[in-house]
């Protein structure tokens, strides 16, 4: 047991400001780093004391792993939350930290190294009896062995990195005679973004629904699961939309699907908060992906229907507290959407639209949480993830989070850039989303630059009964009433939300 009474941030944004606004809750003093490009920021004023440690780009600021921990020595920090992004997921860090007296707030660096390797989880988790997507089980180097190997599996195939995520070093091949070169081009994409060209081979799932498990474990040897969120609205195999509870699975596949979570866990010796991520095919078959040794940047979805504070618990493990809750403790309460405000353009390819928020107001009400880090006037800076923030309803049932979600988008006002927002909508009224019969592939399914462009026709026939019945009331005698000025306004929430 150690108690913890100051907290550096290694991180920025909207994240930065989450772990900070508990830490006060928790009456824990907290520090912020920045970099020149964020000398302004949210997270910058909020925190008790905040240090620069660099310039704009993150390999001058947030990177500087070694110069952050000096920071931390010399202002006697007892322990660093890593966040997400960035140093969250670098074993070599978190041993540093560990090694200086600092408490990580975050898993072993052995259980972060482990997980890292899509291949050596692979391994480490086979002793559980965990379901596996038919593949490989080591890296393959030799071009015509792994076409052989690729055959046997039967093609499509999936070539994919072993280190890394976020869809780099990850190549779909249709058939034999295109191998070779997606190969090569799988290697070089993940050499140049891991430093690692390890790739290995599996059977490709066409349209799988992407569903995680949210574990959380102590030091005490305790593993829960949160049960799921459901994140298969993607775009260039990043989330957009996730939502907590899955519309698909049943109590049994849930309760299947969260033990073979908590047993992954089990096998690094998991300690905090993880997210183990499984891919869902039509049959309802489940097969494990990979371990996430981190806070989710969806993790608002699960506490909005656990009721927990995700961060707190982070917190409250790393100063050694065994769990305060077990399994048979645990239920879902409602349910909860998650939108990401990109600032993005929906309609050029999702294409970053980085500039100033000329305009920017929160919505509000009852069921609606904004995670951000930024307020009007300010600019997105260049050279970081374009996210703005985090848009959280909460409802009673998934038609009323869905209602209050799309209440909410309406209400949020953002102009100077492009956001997702508008994406936002288009998803909440498609059809698919609505019934929950979707998967990975809605935006290539459904998803056109020109759906924005226009009103759905259920809006253009109401317009057109509004219009009709005010010039059947021309011809009628004038009556003054209430609101005799006002024009009906539409229902429905489609439209291009923000424009420059």
């Amino acid at each position: 047991m150690r108690k913890i009474n100051k907290i550096l941030i290694a991180n920025r944004g909207e994240i930065a400001l989450r772990v900070m606004r508990t830490a006060k809750e928790m009456g824990i003093r907290t520090v912020a780093i920045y970099s020149e490009a964020d000398r302004n920021a949210l997270h910058v004023r909020f925190a008790d004391e905040a240090v620069c440690v660099g310039g704009p780009k993150s390999s001058e600021s947030y990177l500087r792993g070694d110069y952050i921990i000096e920071v931390c020595q010399r202002l006697k920090v007892d322990a660093i939350h890593p966040g997400y992004g960035f140093l969250s997921e670098n074993a070599g860090f978190a041993a540093k930290v560990k090694e200086a007296g600092i408490i990580f707030i975050g898993p072993s660096p052995e259980a972060i190294e482990l997980m890292g390797s899509k291949l050596a989880a692979k391994a480490a988790v086979a002793k559980y009896d965990i379901p596996m997507v038919p593949g490989t089980e080591e890296a393959i180097t030799d071009v015509e062995a792994a076409k052989e190997i690729a055959t046997q599996v039967g093609f499509p195939i999936l070539i994919k990195a072993s280190a890394g995520g976020g869809g780099k070093g990850m190549r779909v091949v249709e058939g034999v005679e295109e191998f070779e070169e997606q190969m090569k081009l799988a290697v070089s994409e993940a050499t140049s973004a891991f430093g690692d060209g390890a790739v290995f081979i599996e059977k490709y799932i066409g349209s799988p629904r992407h569903i995680e498990i949210q574990v959380l474990g102590d030091t005490h040897g305790n593993i829960v699961h949160l049960f799921e969120r459901e994140c298969s609205i993607q775009r260039r195999h990043q989330k957009v939309i996730e939502e907590a509870p899955s519309s698909v699975l049943t109590p049994d596949l849930r309760e299947a699907m969260g033990r073979c979570a908590v047993n992954v866990a089990k096998a690094c010796d998991y300690i905090g908060a993880g997210t183990v991520e499984f891919l869902l095919d039509e049959n309802l078959n489940f097969y494990f992906l990979e371990m996430n040794t981190r806070l989710q940047v969806e993790h608002p979805v699960t506490e909005q229907i656990t009721g927990l504070d995700l961060v707190k618990e982070q917190i409250k493990i790393a100063e050694g507290n065994p769990l305060a809750f077990r399994q048979e403790d645990l239920k879902i309460n409602g349910h909860a959407l998650e939108l990401r405000v990109y600032a993005e353009d929906p309609s050029n390819n999702f294409l970053p639209d980085i500039g100033r928020l000329e305009t920017y107001q929160r919505p509000q009400g009852l069921g609606v949480r904004v995670d951000d880090g930024f307020e009007q006037g300010m600019d997105i800076p260049i050279y970081y993830d374009p996210m703005i923030a985090k848009l959280v309803t909460f409802g009673k049932d998934r038609q009323e989070a869905i209602d209050k979600m799309l209440r909410a988008i309406d209400e949020y006002q953002i102009t100077g850039i492009e956001t997702t927002l508008s994406f936002g909508t288009y998803v909440l009224q498609h059809e698919a989303f609505v019934s929950g019969n979707f998967d990975t592939k809605f935006i290539d399914r459904y998803f056109t630059p020109e759906a924005l462009q226009q009103e759905p026709e259920e809006a253009t026939e109401e317009i057109t009964a509004v219009l009709a019945a005010m010039l059947v009331d021309q011809k009628k005698p004038a009556a003054v009433t209430e609101g005799a000025n006002s024009v009906p306004r539409p229902t429905s929430n489609w439209r291009k939300n923000r424009t420059r």
